[in-house]
């Protein structure tokens, strides 16, 4: 045996043992779990398979030729300060167009010291958790719940409480049952106001007076999560929460992913509470610094031509109004007696309740194999899951295909 092949005894061992052995996970990974989402979308890439399982943007919407002729402005006449180290609370100019672009839309009054860019509103979601949350910690929320919110709030340990929804939203006299005989004040209320995730519902006006009344009165900070408030198809527009009269302590998050394209990675974390917005840079800081220049200079460009937002939306808005309503017709024609379903008006996902003995995570088996898939609506539920439901998306998908998608899947649910 030669000098080069001579294996001590402790690297023997170690090897045997099995080099992981040197990890020693936290704790608190023991709680992690897997988007469900995520892992079904990695069996559901086949071209065969008509998915409404993504949460997806439809790609041939994304605006490619701005976006390309914004690029090229950029690199002609700021290219070294777009590729450069900037600062953690974000390009100036584009938090002084989210303070003017909220007033506008929600008539949330904002000033760019109270706005924070982030990675997406999923970064977003994670540094208000940091900044907020202890282990064991209570956190609300609707029932059932946005999928990537529940994994940030396990993360950090806290205990999540569903309060149960209707068809309405968030029930306000449930809330005020629960904020009055909870043994602990919750550290944070957490909505999707506007065409929820997964459910597609939205909060009634009387309600949300209310649940923030509710908030105030038990002194509970409420986040609100408003990433597809622009995708509106019927029905009138609320202002945010934090915009409603008696509204103390409200966060705020909005995002480009729905609007312009997912991949920009670019939101925004309003936090008026001073102290609040200083330890959310903090936490930022040492997350990533800062969120990419180049993509918050881009955006920005974007937005510097007159009418581009309001054209781009209004051409979302009436293609998914289009696939929002084939769903609808399709659902009321193939699926089987005993089957509901919500009718957002507006967002990208609509819930379906399946009768009560079925259950929706195997049967995805037997879609997948008929070539439609879905999100089983069991990982979204805070507590004892509902195993009779599913999310279906809908934006990411032609008239024709939905029509078809939704055709197998009556088929299925009917042989189930």
């Amino acid at each position: 045996m030669s000098a080069a092949t001579i294996v001590s005894p402790v690297t023997a061992s170690r090897k045997s043992a099995g080099a992981e052995t040197a990890f020693r996970f936290a704790a608190r990974t023991a709680g992690l779990k897997p988007s469900a989402i995520r892992e079904i979308l990695k069996v559901t890439e086949s071209p065969e398979i008509i998915s409404f399982a993504g949460g997806l943007p439809a790609p041939e919407l994304f605006p490619l030729e701005t976006l390309a002729h914004a690029a090229a402005t950029l690199f002609a006449t700021e290219g070294a300060a777009a590729l450069q180290y900037s600062t953690t609370e974000g390009y100036p100019p584009l938090r002084e167009w989210v303070c003017g672009h909220l007033r506008k839309t929600v008539g949330l009054a904002a000033t760019p010291d109270q706005v924070l860019i982030t990675h997406g509103s999923q970064q977003g979601l994670d540094l208000v958790a940091k900044v907020l949350l202890d282990p064991g910690d209570i956190v609300l929320v609707e029932n059932p719940a946005y999928l990537g919110a529940l994994q940030v709030f396990q993360a950090y340990e806290a205990h999540v409480i569903g309060v149960p929804a209707d068809e309405h939203g968030l029930r306000s006299d449930a809330l005020r049952e629960l904020l009055r005989t909870s043994p602990r004040r919750p550290k944070l209320l957490y909505l999707i106001p506007n065409f929820q995730n997964p459910s597609g519902t939205s909060l009634a006006a009387t309600r949300r007076a209310e649940i923030v009344g509710l908030a105030a009165e038990f002194g509970v900070p409420l986040l609100e999560d408003d990433p597809y408030g622009e995708l509106r198809y019927s029905g009138q527009p609320s202002p945010a929460l934090g915009a409603l009269p008696g509204a103390r302590d409200c966060l705020y998050l909005g995002t480009a992913s729905k609007i312009l394209a997912p991949g920009l990675r670019v939101a925004w974390l309003v936090a008026p509470n001073h102290r609040v917005y200083e330890q959310l840079v903090t936490a930022k800081q040492a997350a990533d610094l800062h969120t990419s220049t180049f993509a918050q200079r881009l955006l920005g460009q974007c937005l510097r031509q007159p009418d581009f937002l309001s054209t781009h939306v209004a051409r979302l808005c009436t293609v998914y109004a289009e696939r929002r309503d084939a769903m609808l017709a399709a659902l009321e024609k193939h699926l089987p007696d005993g089957c509901t379903w919500t009718q957002p008006d507006g967002g990208l996902f609509l819930w379906v309740t399946l009768p009560a003995h079925l259950d929706t995570t195997p049967l995805l088996r037997v879609a997948a194999a008929a070539h439609v898939a879905f999100v089983p609506g069991a990982s979204f539920w805070v507590g004892p899951p509902r195993h009779n439901t599913m999310r279906l998306n809908f934006s990411n998908a032609s008239t024709d295909r939905i029509e078809a998608g939704i055709a197998r899947l009556g088929q299925v649910i009917a042989a189930a």
